[in-house]
């Protein structure tokens, strides 16, 4: 067997918005690889980057350790990683040089490297895992613990000679109850809990209960699990449930499925799973309005703790959803939402600017439809074409040499559209304001009682003409 270290290539302190958020999340996705890994045999450990300060803070792990092999794996689950950033990559390469300058055999497996491979072996990797990790990793400790031949292991991208070469794809896993629950015990979650305690008051630890998403919207890139859904049972879900609590006590659960309970039937007897143990939670979701919809789902999700979900609400036009593939309509967010705040639960909308062909009237009804609704809270992005994607194989020829996002912040736009890039990055900050002068707003009609929130009037009515004086002054006319 032999001695692995594992680690993963997101450091937070590098992205500065999401550092100052205050809500980090531990790798769910590496650690689950290190629980398979020990499950095998081998000697594992997990060196966490997520609060570090730099990839150089593993060379001491390196030395006293002495790991056989390094595995650089990302958290597949977090939405983060797959937004595949380009300080997060160099972060990346400097953990490969320093697993090849401590002589270990190094593999790598994040959506980054599963789209970009060819740089990641020009970094030194030994071998990119394609995709889904679990048993292409295994197979392949396997043949380098025995020192077999391994260039015949499916779902693997490597060189050789002056040439990059890939092996056939591995069918994914089915049966997620296979798979043992993640090392929670393989690294510290003290940080952890003081961030989230600090920023919001209630220690948040993340899940997930399934792998992919059937739905085809046609700028969402998939290249860990693919256009598919697999679903673990809701009685494997409570085991780990009852080990978190065991051993960190969680107050609240970030679920952060791509589409969470999809499967019928599944929320009903996860609700009921909870019951039968007399366990409790709190926790949020990533959903669609569709599914939300259907019949008693909201009910059942409500009974089981769901305090907040996140849709893809992404537009208030019709025909912008329609050009995007999402498969839903601006009725049925105006009914989900509507529903859920009925039913007391927080509603977020994640929403997108920048898509093709949209105009400064469906970005106005977009933000009317913000104004109307009035969800919890908004995520704004600008549309951002990834490889693998049918919007990135639309756009590419009119791309620029910039492929990808610095940070999450960024928010730069890559291809040419109806304004110039300096527009969009502005127009999110526009949202922004205009949602809080909206709240504040209603706080001084007497929706809301925060003196804070009847305060906040005082900057964001003048802040919000002033950033929609800005925004005119970037219209292409």
């Amino acid at each position: 067997m032999a001695r692995v270290l594992l680690t993963h290539g997101y450091f937070y302190r590098l992205d500065p918005k999401q550092w100052k958020d205050g809500r980090p999340y531990p790798p769910l996705g590496t650690l689950l690889a290190a629980a398979v890994l020990r499950r095998a045999g081998h000697e594992v450990r997990v060196f966490d980057t997520g609060l570090r300060h730099s990839p150089e803070e593993i060379t001491p792990e390196l030395e006293q350790f002495a790991p056989d092999i390094r595995v650089v794996h990302d958290d597949g689950f977090n939405y983060l990683t797959k937004m595949c950033l380009t300080v997060m990559r160099e972060a990346a390469f400097r953990l490969i040089a320093l697993g090849k300058q401590a002589n270990c055999r190094v593999v790598v497996n994040s959506s980054d490297s599963t789209d970009q491979y060819a740089d990641y072996l020009n970094a030194g990797a030994d071998a990119v895992i394609l995709g889904e990790s679990e048993p292409t990793l295994l197979e392949l400790m396997a043949r380098w613990t025995a020192n077999a031949e391994w260039k015949d292991v499916a779902g693997l991208a490597f060189a050789e000679a002056v040439h990059v070469r890939t092996t056939p794809k591995r069918a994914v896993l089915r049966d997620l109850d296979s798979l043992p629950l993640p090392a929670w015990d393989l690294i510290d979650l003290s940080g952890y809990r003081e961030m989230h305690l600090r920023s919001r008051g209630i220690f948040s630890l993340n899940m997930a209960t399934t792998r992919g998403c059937p739905f085809k919207c046609n700028w969402c890139a998939k290249p860990i699990y693919g256009n598919r859904y697999n679903s673990r049972s809701p009685e494997h879900v409570v085991d780990e449930l009852r080990l978190l609590q065991t051993l960190h006590a969680p107050g609240h659960i970030w679920f952060a499925d791509d589409i969470f309970g999809l499967k019928p039937g599944w929320v009903q007897r996860f609700r009921d799973v909870l019951g039968e143990r007399g366990m409790k939670l709190r926790y949020k979701i990533q959903s669609r309005v569709d599914l939300l919809l259907e019949s008693d789902t909201i009910d059942a999700l409500v009974a089981s703790g769901l305090e907040e979900v996140w849709v893809g609400a992404e537009s208030g036009s019709q025909h912008i959803l329609d050009a995007m593939d999402k498969g839903t309509r601006v009725e049925q967010i105006r009914e989900a939402t509507m529903l859920l705040k009925k039913k007391g639960v927080r509603v977020c909308f994640f929403l997108q600017f920048g898509y093709l062909g949209e105009t400064e009237a469906d970005v106005e009804a977009t933000i009317r439809m913000v104004e109307e609704l009035m969800p919890d809270d908004i995520g704004v992005s600008i549309s951002y074409p990834l490889p693998g994607t049918k919007f990135h194989d639309t756009v590419k020829s009119s791309m620029d040499a910039k492929a990808n996002w610095t940070d999450s912040d960024d928010l730069a736009m890559m291809f040419r559209n109806a304004h110039k890039p300096a527009y969009y990055k502005r127009l999110q900050r526009y949202v922004h304001k205009r949602y809080r002068r909206e709240q504040a707003l209603l706080a001084l009609r007497g929706r809301d009682p925060s003196a804070r929130r009847m305060l906040s009037a005082l900057y964001y009515v003048p802040a919000t003409a002033i950033e929609r004086i800005r925004l005119n002054g970037l219209t292409r006319t």
